[in-house]
This record gives C-alpha cells, structure tokens and sequence, in this order.
C-alpha cells in the first residue's frame, strides 16, 4: 500500500517577504554590531572623520545646533515616542476589539528597549569626547537609542496605520513624518556630538529588524 505524503501549503507571498527582509536586517545588524566591537580601523576612521565634521559644524552654527538639542531633546526624545505609542495603545484598548494589538504594540517597545540597553551594556562603547562639548548623554554609545526608538514606533505606527487603509493624503503625511523622524532624530545625535555615525545606523537596523519581526508575529497571531 502506498502512502501519500501531504505537502505543507506554500507560504503567501507576504510572508515570504517579511522573512527575506528578516533575515537581511538581521545579516547587516549583526555585521555592523561585529564591526564596531572589534574596532574595525577602517570604520572607526571613518566615524572619526564624520564625528570631526559634524562637530566643527556644530560649534560654528549655534543657532542649528540649538534647534537640533530642541528637537533630540523633546520632540524626538525616546520617552516622547513611548508616550505617543502609550496614547495609541490606550485608544486600541478603547476600541475593545483591538486589545491585543495594544498589548503588542507596548510590548514590542519595550522589548526593543531592553534589547537596545543590553547591547549598550554589552558593548559598553564609549560616546566621543570633545573639550568643547555642545550636548551630553548618558550610558553607553552603541547602539543609538534615540534612533532606534523612533525607527520601531514609527515602523509600527505606521504599519497599524496602513492596516486601517488610510487616505492617500493622510498615508502620505505620515510617512513624511515618520521619514523626516527617523532620519532627523539620527541626524541631530551625530551633530551634537553624543553618538558616531555607526551608533546611529546601528539604531536603525534594529529598529527596522524589531519592526519586522514584530509584524510577522502580529500576522501570525491574529491570522
């Protein structure tokens, strides 16, 4: 008697997507990640020649550099996303019927933070080091949590936002935004001085792994 074997049903292609995407922010994170704790010559130089750069700039354009500490300091601050991100969990629970997404939401923040800290600790990168400093940070350098924080709550923002199948106007707003966020908020570290530029590239990657790998267990979950 001959047996059939049952093959298991392809993956949809969305599916399919999320892992290549996985596995390719994965693939740079954890290279980059390699890189910097081996003080890799080639890109430390480099990180020195941006940090010196940035500086200079910052020391001359004082009126720049002003509004970039406005901005990092409250605008983009990490602890402004996570209450942005508490508002909108709050509003999910209000709705009743997508509880669970809030708990996601705050639970895959928060999971980026500790994940964001344990590297710091890890590492334990040292921040450049000026004697005419015009900011300061605290912990350590690697990865920037800055970055990474605004990169996972505006992916995941504006995932759920495209899940309610917004207007074109309000899409595109949004994802000006979020761009304009992530990119500044990256930005505005390296020119004050409180990150090198492989912190802040670092920040990203993560940021976009956890988004990644946070919307593939949504769908899982709730498919």
């Amino acid at each position: 008697m001959h047996t059939r074997s049952v093959e298991s049903p392809p993956r949809p292609p969305a599916e399919r997507s999320t892992t290549r995407w996985a596995g390719a922010l994965a693939l740079c994170s954890v290279l980059l990640l390699a890189l910097v704790a081996v003080r890799w010559y080639p890109l430390m130089n480099l990180d020195g020649d941006i940090a010196e750069t940035t500086h200079r700039w910052a020391v001359d354009e004082k009126g720049v550099t002003h509004a970039f500490r406005i901005l990092t300091d409250w605008v983009w601050d990490p602890w402004t996303m996570r209450i942005l991100t508490a508002a909108v969990a709050i509003w999910l629970v209000w709705r009743r019927a997508a509880r669970w997404t809030a708990l996601w939401l705050v639970a895959t923040c928060a999971l980026a933070t500790v994940l964001q800290q344990s590297l710091k600790a890890l590492l334990d990168r040292p921040r450049p080091v000026w004697t005419d400093p015009v900011d300061s940070a605290q912990y350590a350098a690697y990865p920037s949590g800055h970055a990474m924080t605004a990169a996972v709550v505006c992916g995941l923002l504006l995932w759920l936002l495209h899940r309610h199948g917004p207007e074109r106007t309000v899409w595109r707003t949004a994802v000006t935004v979020a761009v304009i966020s992530v990119a500044g908020v990256g930005l505005t570290r390296v020119w004050l001085g409180v990150h090198w530029a492989t912190d802040v590239v670092g920040g990203w990657l993560l940021g976009a792994l956890v988004v990644v790998l946070a919307v593939r267990v949504h769908t899982r979950w709730r498919g």
